[in-house]
């Protein structure tokens, strides 16, 4: 009995700890859901430095990253910087372009944005879940940082770079 309280005291005392870390699924405010739906739909990892070699930059949470993925015959893409910064990240843009961005991939400038970005399953989102995480990335500090890229295809990358493979294909019959 002694060890079964033991373990349920930990257990309470691990979801405390992390109650308090990490952010909650029922929010009260916008910015607080909106928080917990960026790094639910792993925002973070594609859009925050360091992130993929095991070391998030803090300074630059969500200021764009060091990683590409290469997507064959389209070129490497990687997370731009989604801070509130007016010149290197979408400070400039209005609430509707993020969310429209957020839901169909579309672009201001009315680009595609590259097929690694998950919009396809945001468009599943609902209006005020779209909302807060605009209203979440309003509220980070802005971080000032251009990162490179895109890379057309053959062109020179100055980034770590995962190559994604169509199925059947392997590493050796892909292009150098």
């Amino acid at each position: 009995m002694k060890k079964i309280l033991s373990v349920a005291v930990a257990a309470a005392g691990a979801v405390a700890v992390a109650a308090t870390l990490l952010p909650r699924a029922h929010a009260e405010s916008p910015v607080e859901r909106g928080a917990y739906l960026v790094v639910i739909a792993g925002c973070n990892d594609c859009h925050t430095p360091g992130f993929f070699f095991g070391k998030p930059d803090k300074d630059k949470f969500l200021g764009g990253s060091d990683v590409g993925f290469e997507i064959p015959g389209l070129g490497v893409f990687n997370g731009r910087n989604i801070t509130p910064d007016k010149e290197t990240g979408i400070g400039a843009w209005t609430d509707a372009q993020i969310a429209t961005a957020i839901t169909t991939g579309k672009r201001p400038d009315g680009r595609q944005l590259a097929p690694i970005m998950n919009y396809a399953a945001f468009t599943h989102m609902t209006k005020e879940d779209v909302a807060a995480v605009v209203a979440y990335l309003r509220s980070i500090p802005a971080v000032h940082n251009k990162v490179p890229g895109p890379f057309k295809p053959g062109e020179k990358v100055s980034i770590f770079t995962f190559r994604i493979e169509p199925p059947g294909q392997t590493a050796a019959e892909a292009p150098k």
